[in-house]
């Protein structure tokens, strides 16, 4: 009990003796920095501020409008070597290039606990907000902008979590870096409203587990949101608009929710487009015992693409609107696509409801034989309005039994379901 007494009273005193220090462009900022104490706040008045940054101790930085700190092209702009720590209120400006090195605006690879980053403008070259093997991180309400001059690979990502805990991701704004918020090995964190735009992928996961991305914003980019290589995600009410190759790709994602997604315009560009390589609103390889409900994919090439042994899913209540092909489902195995009587809503389902209760009185099955046949021989696409392609179609539903194992959904929506917050 002494021993934490003591403690608490040297942290009472610290705060205490905690300053306001105010710098202008005359002063040595570096020599200020390292003549603070903990909880000391450093206040940056407007000007240029030359250099590379280190805060050694537990402060707080942060600047009047105008305040301008410029890495001159090299290097980390500020790096963070302390628990504790706040950078807020300023535009940092031409960090380093150096992928290999890691240049970033903001830095930290310390085991640091409680970083706060809010409020800053970032404009350069590297990566924009480095945090690895930190604790308890709050990035709120940045604005970071890339160099699309530079070729995509060339580019650093707007925000990089590597090996985190507890982080916390915000309102950010994230456009023509390489990917917008890249997660690698980090556990209970949370993205939530985050605008990603003119990047690779807006979102990128990659080997992270127990983490939420919630009512983020995605558009032109090739993958909205890339998940790979984790377990555990609550993926819901985002939305992706007008991506190349897919709205939303999961490789090697278990046990996740992905719900209440929208995913829209999904085309692969005229001057990109090879054989085999479409448009893809939601495509998932290699992944089970997932939950797909709720999500609108409209107008993309493909609806929804499944190959690699994704199986052992539950799919139900989502709403497939105007997608050339709905389903892509590579495998002889059959899948049932509703639960509990709630299948999914297509817009090219031709059934009737004639007892009113909202669910077609006919399975939708929307892929079959000949769907199948064209995947494997695309130049065929050219025969199915010929009459050989319709007499084998009738064929099929006149004799179940010649059907190969697919997707079918039981019960199939006649409207599609309302989202939280939905206009239509």
């Amino acid at each position: 009990m002494k021993k934490i007494l003591s403690i608490s009273l040297l942290l009472f005193s610290s705060f205490i003796h905690a300053t306001f220090i105010e710098v202008s462009t005359i002063d040595d900022l570096q020599q200020q920095l390292d003549n603070t104490t903990h909880g000391d706040t450093v206040l940056l008045k407007a000007g240029i501020y030359q250099g590379n940054f280190v805060l050694k101790n537990s402060i707080t930085l942060t600047g009047e409008k105008g305040a301008v700190i410029d890495a001159l092209g090299q290097g980390h702009a500020i790096q963070i070597m302390a628990s504790n720590t706040t950078i807020e209120n300023l535009t940092i400006i031409n960090w380093g290039s150096d992928l290999t090195d890691q240049n970033s605006a903001i830095y930290s690879d310390k085991k640091n606990k409680n970083i706060s980053i809010k409020n800053n403008n970032l404009t350069g070259d590297g990566f924009g907000i480095w945090i690895q093997r930190a604790e308890h991180i709050v990035i709120d309400n940045n604005r970071i902008k890339g160099n699309l001059k530079l070729r995509s690979a060339d580019r650093g990502n707007g925000i990089q979590l590597s090996s985190v805990k507890y982080a916390l991701v915000i309102n950010n704004s994230v456009t023509e870096t390489r990917d917008g918020l890249y997660i690698i090995a980090s556990q209970e964190s949370e993205l939530r409203g985050n605008t990603l735009f003119n990047l690779r992928y807006g979102i990128h996961y990659m080997y992270s587990h127990h983490n939420k991305v919630l009512d983020n914003l995605t558009y032109n980019t090739r993958a909205g949101y890339a998940l790979m290589s984790s377990k555990h995600l609550v993926v819901q009410g985002n939305e992706s608009r007008d991506s190349e190759d897919y709205g939303m790709l999961m490789n090697f994602i278990t046990h996740s929710n992905i719900s209440y997604n929208r995913i829209k315009n999904v085309w692969t560009k005229p001057e990109n487009r090879v054989m085999g390589r479409e448009g893809k609103g939601l495509f998932v390889y290699n992944s089970g015992y997932n939950t797909i409900s709720y999500n609108i994919i409209e107008h993309a090439e493909i609806g929804i693409h499944l190959t690699a042994g994704s199986e052992n899913g539950k799919i139900f209540g989502n709403s497939f609107i105007n997608n050339p092909v709905q389903v892509k489902y590579v495998s002889n195995r059959r899948q049932e696509w509703s639960q509990q009587g709630v299948g999914n809503y297509w817009s090219n389902y031709l059934g009737w409801d004639l007892n009113g209760d909202g669910k077609g009185d006919s399975p939708f099955e929307p892929n079959d034989a000949i769907d199948k046949l064209v995947w494997q021989y695309p130049e065929a696409k050219v025969l199915l309005d010929s009459p050989a392609i319709l007499l084998l179609r009738w064929v099929q539903n006149q004799f179940p039994i010649l059907k190969p194992g697919g997707v079918k959904d039981s019960f199939p929506l006649m409207k599609r379901p309302s989202l939280q917050g939905d206009k239509a």
